[in-house]
């Protein structure tokens, strides 16, 4: 048997955690079937409902065909601490069943060029000692960029999961982020079409290019009957689609007093008709006690501590509405088909827009919106292609052919 192909996984903040599993778990199922002398069943998550694929094409986008390869895989877990809270961080490693991290870099938080700076400083040596032959970053956080550029200049290749998702909107620094991770990565893997035309548009050749689908519902799908399980909702003492979720942190939202006073507003006045459970972010939380703002008691508003994904994926399903500002659930109602309202003028993900459940909204039209909402019907949009649980298997075989 060859040299095992030598994969080095980054994970800094909550949403790298769904991300990261699930290609832990392809990888442990490919090595296990090299073991038995069979062919690698890269394509296929055990909980996940079988789906069809379009046949192998010719374009290097196009997600490909099973690969009959003998080589085995190793992996090296990086866990940066960009979270570094144990609600925000160990948890979703005990839920997504990921192994204790290889090396944990510590870095916690700073402003963006002290974190970046200590993420690179830290991860430099981590690439030197285990000599990786990829280095494979998820997502738009600080982590992602950090490694990709310790990476890129280290010779290592660089594959980004979750590649070509822009939001036009520079002030954001997930698009900075982004933006500066794929015009380094030597790879793009990409969750939909449009992705593939942003980095089309950015001059990335096309064979660095693959579309894989979307690696955050494999772990939803690979988590679906335990979310199923949770007791949340009676916990809470609410029923399906009878309550809103919200989840707001970006600074955007809580970080102005006026509009974080908007938001208080105008969710206690919901919470009079439609209850509303809303776990804190700790920065929201800390803005709220910073700016002297609170929700009226016994009225609905169900301020909880962070949730954890279980709990977190069955609110997302229940809901009768989902108010936010998460890439992350976005997604995730989307494939609920649970009816989304993102606080934010664009979104990175405009195929939740135009195919999916998601609706952009304002704090002037948030009143409005919510209320259309709720006369709508229950379930809409519909779910994009490619969001299917089996995404990893196609990370690997791109990885594979890559290399």
């Amino acid at each position: 048997m060859s040299q095992p192909l030598k994969l080095m996984l980054v994970a800094g903040a909550r949403p790298n955690f769904m991300k990261v599993a699930p290609i832990i778990r392809a990888i442990e199922r490919h090595n296990a079937a090299l073991k038995a002398s069979t062919v690698p069943a890269l394509t296929t998550e055990p909980e996940a409902a079988s789906s069809e694929l379009p046949p192998p094409s010719s374009k290097p986008h196009s997600p490909c065909s099973m690969l009959h390869a003998p080589c085995p895989i190793s992996y090296t877990l990086v866990h940066t601490g960009q979270h570094y809270d144990p609600a925000m961080s160990d948890v979703f490693f005990a839920e997504l069943r990921i192994p204790k991290p290889d090396v944990n870099l510590e870095v916690g938080s700073g402003s963006h060029a002290v974190q970046t700076a200590n993420i690179m400083t830290r991860f430099e040596p981590v690439c030197q000692q285990y000599k990786p032959d990829w280095v494979v970053v998820v997502g738009d956080v600080n982590s992602t960029l950090a490694c990709t550029l310790v990476a890129a200049k280290l010779g290592i290749r660089v594959a980004h999961v979750e590649a070509g998702l822009r939001s036009f909107d520079r002030s954001m620094p997930e698009e900075i982020n982004r933006v500066v991770t794929d015009a380094l990565a030597d790879l793009l893997l990409t969750p939909s079409e449009d992705a593939n035309e942003n980095l089309r548009r950015e001059g990335v050749p096309d064979h660095k290019i693959r579309l894989v689908g979307n690696i955050m519902i494999d772990s939803l799908v690979a988590n679906l009957q335990r979310a199923e399980q949770s007791d949340v909702l009676k916990r809470l003492g609410t029923e399906p689609a009878r309550y809103v979720y919200v989840t707001l942190h970006r600074p955007s939202n809580v970080d102005d007093p006026a509009c974080l006073k908007a938001i208080v507003q105008t969710l206690s006045d919901l919470a009079s008709r439609c209850p509303i459970v809303f776990p804190l972010h700790p920065r929201t939380r800390n803005r709220l006690a910073q700016f002297g703002l609170s929700f009226p008691t016994n009225k609905g508003v169900h301020l909880l501590q962070p949730l954890g994904y279980h709990d977190s994926l069955a609110l997302t399903k229940h809901a009768r509405c989902v108010l936010t500002d998460s890439g992350g659930l976005q997604e995730e109602s989307t494939f609920f088909r649970t009816p989304c309202l993102t606080l934010r003028p664009n979104t990175e993900r405009p195929v939740t827009v135009t195919l999916g459940s998601n609706r952009l909204t304002t704090i002037q039209r948030l009143r409005a919106d919510i209320d259309q909402v709720l006369r709508g019907p229950e379930r809409i949009g519909q779910v994009p292609p490619c969001w299917d649980g089996q995404t990893a298997g196609r990370v690997l075989r791109a990885l594979l052919e890559a290399s």
